[in-house]
């Protein structure tokens, strides 16, 4: 398989970046909504106990999965900058770029992927 050409590792890299950006913001906006529930007994028109502990059950986990997330984006921008990024890290072939276009912090090639995922 070709390695990545300039062209393609510049234009993941801005990807990176944009996306490394956006999941900072995420994060920032999710932590709110992930704190402890505190049940405020004199609103009119609140929620239950129990809707507020599932909405904070629910943000703590999109929250939880939005910084997994940014760990391997992160961990993508390390690789570009030691040049080992877009190869796979079971086979060490490189990964296409189209997978990088969708999933540029993918760690693994398709064909890797999907034998993960079968096990």
């Amino acid at each position: 398989m070709d390695n990545l050409n300039s062209g393609q590792i510049t234009a993941l890299a801005a990807d990176l970046e944009k996306l490394s950006s956006d999941l900072r913001e995420q994060i920032e906006l999710a932590k709110p909504a992930a704190s402890t529930v505190v049940l405020d007994q004199s609103k009119v028109g609140r929620i239950s106990r129990m809707d507020a502990m599932q909405q904070q059950h629910m943000a703590d986990s999109t929250l939880q999965h939005t910084k997994k997330r940014l760990k391997l984006v992160s961990k993508a921008l390390n690789k570009m900058s030691e040049d080992e990024y877009g190869f796979c890290e079971l086979c060490d072939e490189t990964i296409a770029f189209a997978r990088l276009q969708v999933n540029p912090e993918a760690q693994l090639c398709l064909k890797c992927q999907s034998q993960q995922e079968q096990q």
